[in-house]
């Protein structure tokens, strides 16, 4: 029973990792690499400064999920090395 909770909790991390990287990504794609210098691009210059806030928000709920999938991926990695040790009897 413990197997199966398990990957479900890695895939749900997995999952969520992913689904915030993929906002990110959408939020990125409309960012733009100019500087407005002219006060006619005001618009432009406020569009893009909501977009940067969006993604300077979403930024450190992006490296949670990372380091969430990170500590999932080394705890099923340890729980399959501790059950082969286990099973060789090189372990109690």
């Amino acid at each position: 029973m413990f197997v199966p909770v398990m990957w479900i909790i890695w895939a749900a991390f997995v999952v969520f990792m992913a689904v915030v990287y993929l906002y990110r990504a959408s939020l990125q794609k409309n960012e733009e690499d100019q500087i407005f210098l002219d006060d006619s691009f005001q618009q432009e210059k406020a569009e893009q400064a909501i977009i940067v806030a969006k993604v300077t928000r979403i930024e450190p709920v992006a490296r949670i999920a990372r380091w969430l999938v990170i500590l999932m991926t080394i705890f099923v990695i340890a729980y399959y090395v501790w059950d082969i040790l286990r099973q060789l009897h090189i372990v109690q």
